[in-house]
C-alpha cells in the first residue's frame, strides 16, 4: 500500500526485484532446455505463466493499494510457481524474490507464515526432484528466508525512523512559522498599544490643557476684542486637534475593544476561554475609561485566564469589573491548585510570557496597584486597581 510517492532508492529496489524474479524465471527456462530435462517444454511454459502472472500484478495498481488484491495476486503467483516447481527443480530459485514480495505486500502476521510456507515448498520441491536429501536442500531456502526477513524488517525500521524524523521536522517548521506569526502579531499589537498610550498621555493631554488655558485667558479679555477672537480661534484649533488625537487613539485600539466596551470585551473573553467555567460580572456604574486603561485591564485579564487554563487546573473562575467613584478594579478569582506567590520565577507565566511581573508592570505604569493572594490548594485571587483620572479629556 503506497500512501506516499516512491523515493528514488525505493524505485531502484523495486526495479531490482522485478529484474531478479524475471531473470531467475528466464534462467530456469533456459537451463531446463539446455540440460535436456524430460519436462523442459512444461518448465518453459510454467515459467512463462509465472512471468505473466507476475507482470499482470505489477501492472495492476489495486495490488499495491488493496491488501486483499495483493494477497489474491500472491496466491495466484504461488500456484503458478508451484506448477513450475513441480516440473523443474530450478524453480527453487524463485523462492527468494517471493519472500520479499510477501513481506512487502502482506501484514507481518501473515507475511511470516507465508514466507515459512514458501520455504517449505522450496525444500519439498528440491527433495522431490533430487536423488537424496542433503543439508543444502534445507539450509538454502531457510537462510534465504532469514536474510529476506531481516532485510525487510531492518528497512521498515529505518523507514519508520525516517518518517518520524520527517514529521518532527515538518512540525518544527510549522511551529516556527506559527511562533513567528504570533510574535509579529504581538509586536504589532504592542506597538499599537504603545502609540495609543503615548498619544493619550502626551498629545491629547497637552491639547486638553492648552484648551483649558485658552478658555481661562478668553474669560479675562473684553468680549469682542481682537485678542479674544484670536484666542477663540486658537481654542477651536486645539479642540479640533484634540478630536483628531482621540480618533488616532480609537484607531489604535486593540481589535477586542473595537466593537464594544471593556465590559463587553471581558464578557466575550470569558465565553471563549476553554476549560473551566468562567463567569463575568459588572459592579457599579460603568464609566468611560481612557484607552490605555482598557487595554491594560483587558491584557491583564487575558494573561490571568491563560494562567488559569494552563496551570491552575481549576473548575471555575470569575472576573469582576468594579467601577467606584475614584477607581476601577478588576478581580480574577479561580478555585484551582494555587501556588506560592513568593516563589519568584517559579510562579506561573501567562500566555506569550505575560506572567505576574508583566501584569504588575502594566498596572503600576498607570499608577495602579496589583495584588496576588494564593496558596497551594486554595486557588488564586488577583486584583488590579487603577485610579480614575480626575478629568477625562
Amino acid at each position: 500500500m503506497e500512501s506516499r510517492p516512491l523515493t528514488p532508492v525505493a524505485r531502484v529496489l523495486r526495479l531490482c526485484l522485478h529484474a531478479l524474479l524475471l531473470g531467475l524465471l528466464a534462467l530456469a527456462a533456459v537451463r531446463a532446455v539446455a540440460d535436456g530435462e524430460p519436462q523442459a517444454g512444461r518448465a518453459v511454459a510454467a515459467a512463462a505463466v509465472t512471468a505473466g502472472v507476475y507482470a499482470a500484478g505489477v501492472c495492476t495498481p489495486a495490488v499495491r493499494r488493496s491488501p486483499k488484491a495483493g494477497a489474491l495476486w500472491l496466491a495466484v503467483l504461488l500456484v503458478a510457481w508451484a506448477g513450475l516447481l513441480a516440473v523443474s527443480p530450478l524453480g527453487v530459485w524463485i523462492a527468494f524474490p517471493l519472500y520479499f514480495l510477501q513481506l512487502h505486500l502482506l501484514p507481518l502476521r501473515w507475511a511470516l507464515p507465508a514466507v515459512a510456507v514458501t520455504a517449505g515448498g522450496a525444500i519439498a520441491g528440491f527433495a522431490a526432484h533430487g536423488p537424496a536429501l542433503n543439508p543444502g536442500a534445507f539450509l538454502g531456502p531457510l537462510l534465504g528466508a532469514a536474510v529476506a526477513v531481516a532485510t525487510v524488517l531492518g528497512y521498515q525500521a529505518l523507514y519508520r525512523e525516517s518518517e518520524r524524523r520527517r514529521e518532527l521536522i515538518e512540525e518544527l517548521i510549522t511551529t516556527r512559522a506559527e511562533l513567528a506569526a504570533a510574535e509579529r502579531t504581538a509586536g504589532v499589537m504592542a506597538e499599537r498599544e504603545r502609540l495609543a498610550r503615548e498619544i493619550h498621555d502626551t498629545l491629547a493631554q497637552g491639547l486638553s490643557s492648552i484648551q483649558l488655558l485658552l478658555r481661562a485667558a478668553e474669560r479675562g479679555l473684553p468680549a469682542g476684542s481682537a485678542a479674544a477672537g484670536h484666542i477663540a480661534q486658537a481654542r477651536q484649533a486645539a479642540q479640533d486637534n484634540l478630536a483628531e488625537a482621540r480618533r488616532f487613539v480609537r484607531a489604535l485600539t486593540p481589535p477586542d475593544l473595537e466593537h464594544g466596551s471593556l465590559a463587553a470585551a471581558l464578557e466575550r473573553l470569558c465565553g471563549a476561554t476553554p476549560g473551566p467555567r468562567v463567569r463575568f460580572s459588572l459592579s457599579g456604574g460603568p464609566a468611560e475609561l481612557p484607552t490605555p486603561y482598557e487595554v491594560a485591564l483587558l491584557r491583564i485579564a487575558q494573561s490571568a485566564l491563560a494562567n488559569v487554563v494552563r496551570h491552575a487546573a481549576a473548575d471555575r473562575a470569575e472576573i469582576t469589573l468594579t467601577f467606584m467613584d475614584s477607581s476601577v478594579t478588576l478581580d480574577i478569582v479561580d478555585d484551582g491548585r494555587g501556588f506560592d506567590p513568593g516563589a519568584g520565577p517559579a510562579a506561573p507565566a501567562g500566555e506569550g510570557g505575560f506572567g505576574l511581573p508583566a501584569m504588575r508592570s502594566r498596572a503600576e505604569s498607570l499608577g495602579g496597584t496589583f495584588t496576588v493572594e494564593s496558596a497551594p490548594g486554595q486557588g488564586t485571587a488577583l486584583a488590579v486597581t487603577l485610579p480614575l483620572p480626575v478629568e477625562h479629556p
